[in-house]
């Protein structure tokens, strides 16, 4: 049952809304979050890093090794904002695995780039998204098509916060 739906033709008068917990999909996201979170937790442990720290990793392995990354790309890329990241990569730095460093031309700017040490541990972490989805159960479809919807979910909550400012 579609519960958390804005009013409108053919969709359900607040009456008709289910106000039971499993019918909220807010609380489906958020369990799934939390379940797909807590399965990578012992992976990470192993390589010492946290969720967050792994995702902006995962952002500076997709550009690539010799790549830097400004902090604004990489915080979009994450949709986190500065005071959020800054923490992580510092934290990042000083575990040796980036380096930040100010580009000449504008003092200002931040790029992030991956140290030898970072570079490498993602050889470890290669393993990981596979065992997350095995994990799932999901076939290639289905896998496709959960994220594709969640996708086109943030797509669609990002433009209604945007239209209600």
């Amino acid at each position: 049952m579609a519960t958390e739906q804005r009013t409108g033709a053919g969709e359900r008068s607040d009456e008709e809304l289910s106000m039971l917990l499993d019918d909220q999909m807010c609380f489906a996201l958020y369990a799934a979050s939390r379940a797909v979170t807590a399965l990578y937790r012992p992976m990470l442990d192993e390589v010492g890093l946290t969720y967050p720290q792994y995702l902006v990793l995962l952002v500076l392995w997709e550009r690539g090794e010799d790549a830097a990354t400004g902090v604004k790309d990489i915080g979009a890329a994450l949709q986190l904002d500065y005071g959020t990241l800054s923490p992580l990569l510092k934290r990042l730095e000083a575990r040796g695995l980036i380096r930040r460093e100010r580009r000449a031309d504008d003092e200002r700017a931040v790029r992030i780039a991956l140290t030898p040490e970072g570079a490498a541990l993602r050889e470890r972490a290669r393993a990981f998204p596979g065992e997350i989805g095995a994990a799932m159960g999901l076939d290639d479809e289905e896998f496709d098509r959960t994220r594709a919807s969640l996708r086109r979910l943030v797509d669609n909550v990002t433009a209604y916060t945007r239209e209600r400012r």
